[in-house]
């Protein structure tokens, strides 16, 4: 009779498989062992279920689930051998695809299940909270949607639960803390909120915890003390804040704590490596932590990873480090150091890491020489990063020890002397950047060693010589950039045998003779810089298939002959091609390139019609300006009409044909007409030596309109008060109507003439620019006068092209020495002009100082906060004064604060110190909230809310502007920038923000080398 009461119970048992209740049952019912135990049917049946959801199965995974052997054999699932129950599923890295069935809670015998690394989607299935076996639940790295279901914490033998990569939302569910025999938790990379519950304190056994890469907030909470087991703690990339969190102090068993990227602040405590004695990795870049490093790490004798980059810490690096075997040490970007000669002394210690693999010292204030000892640090060494610092110095030659070195950053700091060609022994050298020192004398010739070699950056130096063709042997190079030193000599074709090149950049050199031929073998070059140099000839056609370029810069060069053919070039957004000697019409193809962002064809001898589709529907986009020859365009360009220029040729032939006759007629009677004439010219000046002259300049009679004083007078209303723009040192400014045309800024035209009482009388006309001064538009008394973050960029770009014109491109430079917001004018499209020049000076390139070290008698008044602080000492005025005011003005546009405000905390001192301090981390706080823009930022009121409606290319750009600002305002000329660097960097930083062909590579070249990279420790 026990037979049918098998097969009742079987029927019954499949009716109610789908029920959720069905592994409770079966928990309560006594089953006999062996095959014939109806259980097996409820795992087969699930198990079925469970293949029924997978939509993909590109490996053939479950094939073997069918009824052609029993289920214990398919692959992936484990049985208990007595019972014949479903023990373990076992799914990893199979490339499943699908839903997880929620008939998954039917293994009532069930203690692993692990499908991680699948493509499972939907949510997380309640029933798994009916597996009370449960030991291991791992469904980590798939598509998993939904909250975390509370029914997990019925699974209470549990010990190891990963959910991390993944997409769950909601919070951390308190009810976790339920699962006290858990061992480790791994919720990372999901995109959970909230707080971390405090529950979490009962979970005793806990070993590691992994929350990182979520949206979590707040402070962590004091019960973690209570994890007395726990050995990894990682929560970075969050948005955790408040001190380093005290409870981790009593944790003595921790060996790896991770919680960078997040806002935790405050000071490090010194004896942390007594308290956590059994640290290995310690990582918390990217926080606004400060104070000295504490000098108790030795004490942690297992420590091998620290990185504590992008910090505020200050002070000195202990000087014992060496007592740890380092295998990772990065300190970039704080402001540790303090500019004295004994700032690296740590260094020396560092030798005694034999294993030490990274070093990262980066963006700080280490001053002093370079000791020599670097060249005895770990032969292990890969990377060293030593950047932006203000290291004195030369390269040592036993640097080529360092045999296993595939990084090298040196760049903007003070070295000097050759570059040792000892960096030619280092075999696995990859990335050499010692870009913006103060190195002379060649290009090494035993570069060309460096076979592994990828990127080459030694721009803004003082090397000398030609560029050497040994370099051909780096087939790798994806990057060279020689810009803004003394080279001379041709540009070598041999050059384009590297295929691999990604970026050229040889701008601001004295290079001469034509463009290779075979630039067009570079199929995969997205960029290429010549510009300033004194490149000549043809602009070969073969550059038309290099089909990847994006940005072609060969302004300031004697370029001659057409346009080539770029109509390929479907990527390229900037070409620049001005102050050349190019001709011809502008062809037709430019209108066909989409991807343009900017076009520049000015100071050319350009001729014929201008289109007006394309890029040059869009006035910002192009500039063609000094072109005499050219016509139509969109009216914007302002040009005359193609058939006005053609009639003006005509006439132009027909008058110097008629000319011609005119000469043949009268070439006999020629000298009768020069007696004539030099008889005229005797009877004049025995007139006018009888009558008072108008003072006017040659050059007035050559290039302006003489106006006379009657005609101001009626142009002013007679001078009215209400006329009145403003006064000035030099006298005052009415607004007039000159003829239609409004008057008062821009020069047009000069006057110089006598008033109706005899008195001299001289002006200057100048265009009116009804926006007025930048100063009323960043302090603007009502809401309505207020800039956007666009426009305030478009303005920095406007006055530092102007700066740069007037310091590098004027045939006499041309030094301001008031730069300031009320000295920047806005035209009705908002864009900056500069203006006043009444203490301006003139120098020569001769004589052109640029070390502000040299004294004058020669005051200068400038403006309280604008002036730089050399000026005050005395030194001869210079074109870095002018950077250093573009500099504060380029603060106050960004923050809204002027350089004497009061509320600029005693303990900033300046503008400067004050965004110096702040960067990066306090970004929101300095910057105007009135720069909100709706575009850009939605609805938000203030920057904290709008910061998350950016996307982090625009976030990069303003920390970029903003540390433009600092790097033009320090107190010292020789640490500024030039106004070359930055008006090209503000181009680039504009495409950052517009999100428009600012890649990677053009990271490399430009804003100052920000590419230290960090590894998984995040």
């Amino acid at each position: 009779m026990e037979l049918p009461v098998l097969i009742n119970f079987s029927l019954f048992f499949s009716l109610i498989i789908s029920s959720s209740s069905i592994c409770i049952i079966l928990l309560n019912f006594p089953f006999p062992a062996a095959a014939q135990v109806p259980g097996n049917e409820t795992d087969k049946l699930a198990l079925f279920s469970f293949k029924s959801q997978i939509i993909e199965d590109p490996q053939l995974t479950l094939a073997s689930w069918n009824n052609s052997s029993h289920f214990c054999n398919w692959t992936g699932v484990e049985c208990d051998p007595e019972t014949q129950r479903v023990t373990g599923l076992n799914l990893t890295g199979r490339r499943l695809s699908g839903t997880i069935s929620s008939h998954v809670g039917s293994f009532s015998f069930l203690n692993v299940l692990d499908l991680s690394g699948n493509s499972f989607q939907g949510d997380i299935p309640m029933e798994i909270g009916n597996l009370g076996r449960l030991q291991v639940l791992n469904i980590s790295n798939n598509f998993l949607g939904g909250q975390i279901p509370g029914s997990l914490s019925n699974c209470t033998n549990l010990r190891n639960l990963a959910l991390d990569h993944n997409q769950l939302i909601g919070i951390v569910l308190p009810q976790l803390g339920l699962l006290s025999d858990l061992i480790t938790l791994y919720l990372g990379s999901n995109n959970l909120t909230g707080t971390i519950p405090s529950s979490l304190g009962n979970l005793t056994s806990l070993e590691e915890l992994d929350m990182s890469y979520n949206y979590l907030n707040g402070e962590v909470p004091s019960t973690i003390s209570q994890l007395k087991s726990l050995l990894v703690l990682r929560l970075s990339v969050n948005h955790f804040s408040g001190e380093f969190p005290p409870s981790l102090y009593n944790l003595t068993s921790l060996e790896f704590i991770a919680i960078s990227f997040n806002q935790f602040h405050g000071n490090i405590r010194n004896d942390i490596g007594l308290r956590l004695p059994n640290l290995r990795r310690f990582w918390l870049p990217f926080n606004s932590f400060t104070g000295p490093l504490p000098n108790s790490f030795p004490n942690a004798s297992k420590l091998e990873h620290i990185d504590l980059g992008s910090n505020n810490f200050t002070g000195k690096v202990p000087e014992d480090l060496g007592k740890l075997d380092l295998l990772y040490f990065s300190i970039s970007y704080n402001h540790l150091g303090n500019n004295e000669h004994n700032d690296l002394n740590f260094i020396t210690s560092l030798t005694n890491s034999s294993n030490l693999n990274l070093l990262n010292f980066a963006s700080n204030q280490f001053g002093g020489i370079l000791p020599i000892s670097i060249a005895n640090l770990s032969t292990k060494l890969t990377e060293l990063y030593l950047s932006q610092n203000s290291i004195h110095g030369t390269i040592p030659r036993e640097i080529s020890s360092l045999q296993n070195l595939n990084t090298l950053y040196m760049s903007y700091n003070y070295l000097n002397g050759t570059i040792p060609d000892s960096l030619g022994m280092l075999p696995n050298l990859g990335r050499l950047v010692l870009a913006s020192n103060h190195f002379t004398g060649r290009i090494p010739d035993s570069f060309g060693n460096l076979t592994s070699l990828l990127w080459l950056l030694l721009a803004d130096n003082r090397l000398q010589g030609e560029i050497p063709l040994s370099l051909t042997n780096c087939e790798r190079m994806l990057v060279i950039a020689i810009g803004e030193n003394n080279l001379t000599g041709t540009f070598p074709p041999e050059i384009m045998s590297i295929s691999t090149l990604l970026a050229i950049n040889m701008s601001y050199n004295s290079f001469t003779g034509p463009l290779p031929e075979n630039i067009g073998n570079l199929s995969h070059l997205v960029e290429i810089e010549l510009a300033y140099n004194n490149f000549s000839g043809e602009i070969p056609n073969s550059i038309g298939n290099c089909l990847d370029l994006s940005m072609i810069l060969l302004q300031g060069n004697l370029f001659r002959g057409r346009i080539p053919n770029l109509a390929r070039l479907r990527t390229l957004t900037y070409l620049d091609l001005s102050r050349n000697n190019l001709s011809g019409n502008i062809p037709d193809f430019l209108t066909t390139l989409s991807s343009f962002f900017y076009l520049n064809l000015s100071f050319n001898n350009f001729v014929g019609e201008v289109p007006s589709t394309g890029v040059f529907s869009n006035i910002t986009a192009i500039d063609i300006s000094e072109n005499r020859e050219l016509c139509g365009g969109i009216s914007e360009l302002d040009l005359p009409a193609c058939l006005e220029q053609e009639q003006k040729k005509s006439r132009e032939k027909s008058r110097i044909k008629s000319l011609r006759i005119i000469l043949i007629i009268v070439l006999p009677s020629s000298f009768i007409a020069i007696v004539l004439f030099l008889l005229s010219i005797f009877l004049i000046k025995k007139r006018l030596k009888k009558k008072p002259q108008n003072p006017v300049s040659d050059k007035s009679l050559n290039f302006y309109p003489k106006i006379s004083y009657e005609e101001l007078l009626h142009a002013t209303d007679g001078f009215a008060p209400e006329k009145l723009l403003g006064s000035g040192s030099f006298g005052k400014v009415y607004k007039g109507n000159l003829n239609g045309t409004e008057v008062a800024v821009k020069v047009i035209t000069s006057c110089s003439s006598v008033d109706f009482h005899g008195n001299d009388f001289k002006a200057l006309v100048y265009q009116f620019l009804p926006k007025g001064s930048l100063d009323k538009w960043l302090h603007p008394q009502n809401e309505h006068n207020r800039l956007n973050v666009l426009q305030r960029i478009d303005i920095a770009i406007d006055v530092a092209s102007a700066l740069n014109y007037l310091h590098h491109q004027c045939e006499t430079s041309v030094i301001h020495c008031d730069l300031k917001p009320e000295n920047v004018l806005l035209d009705c499209d908002m864009r900056g002009r500069v203006g006043d020049f009444g203490l301006a000076r003139l120098v020569t390139k001769f004589g052109m100082i640029e070390n502000g070290n040299h004294f004058s008698s020669l005051g200068v008044k400038g403006t309280i906060g604008y002036a730089a602080p050399e000026y005050g000492m005395g030194v001869q005025v210079s074109i870095l004064g002018d950077v250093y005011s573009f500099g504060i003005l380029l603060l106050e546009i960004f923050t809204g604060k002027r350089p004497t405000d009061d509320d600029i905390s005693p303990e900033n001192s300046s503008l400067h110190h004050f965004v110096k301090m702040g960067l990066p981390e306090r970004v929101t706080e300095m910057l105007d909230n009135s720069a909100l823009c709706g575009e850009v930022t939605g609805n938000a009121e203030t920057w904290n809310e709008s910061w998350k409606y950016l996307t982090n290319e625009q976030k990069e750009s303003l920390i970029y502007i903003l540390q433009i600002g600092v790097s033009c305002s320090f107190e010292s000329p020789k640490d500024r920038m030039s106004m070359r660097q930055v008006y090209k960097e503000l181009l680039m930083i504009k495409d950052l923000f517009l999100g428009t062909g600012f890649n990677e590579e053009h990271k490399l070249l430009s804003l100052r080398n920000r590419d230290i990279e960090y590894d998984e420790g995040v």
